[in-house]
């Protein structure tokens, strides 16, 4: 039986992803968490673990930093991240710090099981929906990588999320609500955004955004 522990900071989307897997009897919850933090505890107390399913964006360790601690704590343990960033730099990172997949929360059910146990048998998967975006885009620019970008500016994933939500229109207070963070925390990503890129306002960051494939 695959043995995975589950790393997602949202209760209810934890509850449900469980509620999910426990659906397939040759898939047991060996263990939920949190943060990276809770996931490195619980391996380093030598419990059996095959692969760890974690949210790319968590409080204290996040998804990434929790890569390449388990590289150093237990290689030998599979990691894959779940996230809702779609963006092509953020999937080559995952993979180059050692994920063993790269899924998508829109994700369905069964696919959610099937990547799972292809993982734990020593394989690497990247969702469907992702794979087909990135095969378009290969034969739309004429099969060039998709690892070339413009973007020589590197954004965190919090950063790239602001992003996101500015570009959808939402204010500041609302975006506070939405990623569960204060509005000073808010106000001081948008700030970094515009810093980091040059832009003078709001619309010259979306602009910049865009045509560098930060944002689609």
């Amino acid at each position: 039986m695959l043995q995975v522990l589950l790393a997602e900071d949202h209760n209810i989307v934890r509850n449900g992803i469980r509620m999910l897997l426990e659906t397939d009897q040759d898939i047991n919850i060996a263990a939920e968490a949190v943060n990276g933090i809770e996931v490195l505890e619980y391996v380093a107390s030598g419990q059996q673990v095959d692969v760890v399913l974690a949210d790319i964006n968590m409080p204290g360790m996040d998804g990434m930093m929790l890569l390449k601690e388990m590289k150093l704590l237990k290689p030998e343990t599979y990691v894959m991240m779940l996230s809702m960033h779609d963006n092509e730099k953020y999937v080559a990172q995952a993979f180059t710090e050692g994920a063993s997949g790269y899924l998508l929360k829109s994700v369905s059910a069964d696919e959610l099981i099937f990547s799972l146990k292809h993982v734990g048998t020593g394989g690497k998967y990247l969702c469907s929906e992702l794979s087909i975006r990135m095969l378009d885009k290969l034969m739309l620019n004429g099969y060039h990588s998709v690892s070339d970008t413009k973007v020589s500016i590197e954004f965190s994933l919090r950063e790239i999320e602001v992003l996101h939500l500015i570009a959808e229109g939402l204010t500041n207070n609302e975006m506070s609500e939405q990623l569960f963070i204060s509005k000073r925390t808010v106000e001081g990503h948008r700030q970094s955004l515009i810093e980091k890129t040059g832009a003078r306002n709001t619309a010259a960051l979306i602009r910049y955004a865009v045509l560098n494939g930060v944002i689609q």
